[in-house]
């Protein structure tokens, strides 16, 4: 599958399963976005082979000895992710984290696999990067090189840069399934000339 086709894949069974929608949708931010990705979407064993197969293709030449799937919607990405890399030959540990510490059983708020060498972090989009510097400083002491999303929106944060841009400046090696410039080619093959408009505007007066 070449980067093309795993790109086109991924974003039309998006739209098929409802994670990719166009319109107008209000964010956590406040701003009014003409498109909307839910990875929570995605409820079955096809979808998630898929998905599996997609982030294998964006970490390729990724160095790392285990994943990391912060709750809740990385937990069944990285799962989908370690099943795709087991059937290709590579078994690899998969760390897990709950929202908050439990106080009984086992304890604690990492699940799963002891992480150990470097560390991948698989989650579905980044807007602020606070979830993902959450779940570094939960696994402190632990080198976390790396981190794989479904979609990077391409947006500023508080500043000139968007959460990736500035992760990457960090030292944090960043790959991606699609980007906000991947989604804008496939609406221009598949949505209206208002709902792609409306995208072009949106990229102007929040892009990167």
């Amino acid at each position: 599958m070449t980067q093309a086709d795993y790109k086109h894949r991924f974003l039309q069974a998006c739209v098929d399963y409802g994670a990719l929608r166009f319109g107008e949708f209000t964010l956590k931010s406040g701003r009014v976005s003409p498109y909307f990705f839910n990875a929570g979407a995605f409820n079955d064993g096809q979808a998630f082979r898929l998905l599996g197969e997609c982030y294998a293709q964006a970490i390729e030449g990724v160095q790392f000895d285990g994943l990391f799937g912060p709750a809740y919607k990385g937990i069944p990405l990285a799962t989908a992710l370690s099943v795709t890399l087991a059937e290709a030959g590579r078994n690899v540990p998969v760390t897990f984290n709950r929202k908050e510490a439990k106080d009984h059983g086992e304890g604690g708020v990492l699940m799963g696999a002891q992480p150990q060498g470097r560390i991948l972090l698989v989650d579905d989009v980044i807007t602020a990067g606070t979830a993902v510097r959450q779940a570094m400083a939960q696994l402190d002491g632990v080198d976390v090189g790396a981190l794989v999303v479904a979609l990077d929106r391409q947006e500023r944060g508080q500043g000139s840069t968007s959460a990736i841009q500035e992760l990457r400046a960090e030292g944090l090696e960043v790959r991606t399934i699609v980007t906000l410039d991947d989604v804008l080619e496939f609406a221009r093959a598949t949505q209206s000339a208002e709902n792609v408009a409306s995208m072009v505007d949106y990229r102007a007066t929040y892009g990167v």
